[in-house]
């Protein structure tokens, strides 16, 4: 009974870690080709697997963009967890310049993170109904806690102007750092990443702050 329970636990996580390398895959390849560009039969010769092992971890690719949207949700939640709670009792302004660095630091290094965010976005907006839908709920969570901040600021701190939409202010800051990846990403032979996030992060900083 032991063995047959340790060949069970070392199946189960084989299957984990060959579930992870897919997602890993999937997520540069629709990153870099996009939503129908991208074939299953691709992806399982970028992981050398054949296309009926894919299909038994994921029997749509449906199925793998959601897989890969929770999973990166769930890496972005762990890196700005401390942002959205422990700093509670931080000023507003330094949550939310914290945040920005946060996600500059953290796209500086997954940049296929972000651009497979943006990729999806725009052809699911279009094309499917359930995958954009999965984008909104996991992107709704971060525009909620920036449009929080702004608040905070706006309501008890003073911090912030008070002619600014907090709502439509966090769906801007969400929004440019996305679209900043895909034009940064075009314009990477002569714009560095580091100055045009930058730059952008202290003008949508400065604009919510300056009264």
């Amino acid at each position: 009974m032991r063995k047959a329970a340790e060949k069970r636990e070392i199946k189960q996580e084989r299957a984990a870690r060959t579930r992870v390398e897919i997602l890993e895959a999937a997520i540069t390849l629709f990153a870099r080709r996009g939503i129908l560009a991208t074939t299953m039969a691709q992806l399982a010769k970028a992981i050398r697997m054949t296309p009926g092992a894919l299909y038994w971890h994921f029997p749509t690719k449906e199925d793998l963009l959601l897989a890969a949207i929770d999973e990166l949700h769930g890496r972005y939640y762990a890196e700005f967890d401390p942002v959205l709670t422990e700093q509670q009792t931080f000023p507003a302004s330094v949550r939310l310049k914290t945040f920005m660095e946060r996600t500059h630091q953290f796209l500086r290094s997954h940049r296929e993170y972000g651009i497979f965010f943006g990729m999806v976005a725009a052809e699911s907006a279009e094309n499917n109904d359930r995958v954009a839908e999965a984008l909104r709920e996991k992107l709704g969570i971060y525009v909620t806690a920036v449009e929080n901040i702004i608040l905070h600021g706006q309501q008890q701190t003073k911090e912030f102007r008070q002619d600014v939409d907090a709502k439509h202010a966090a769906h801007g800051i969400i929004g440019a750092f996305i679209g900043a990846m895909l034009h940064q990403n075009l314009f990477r032979e002569s714009v560095p990443y580091d100055g045009m996030h930058t730059a952008l992060a202290q003008l949508l900083v400065e604009g919510t702050v300056t009264r």
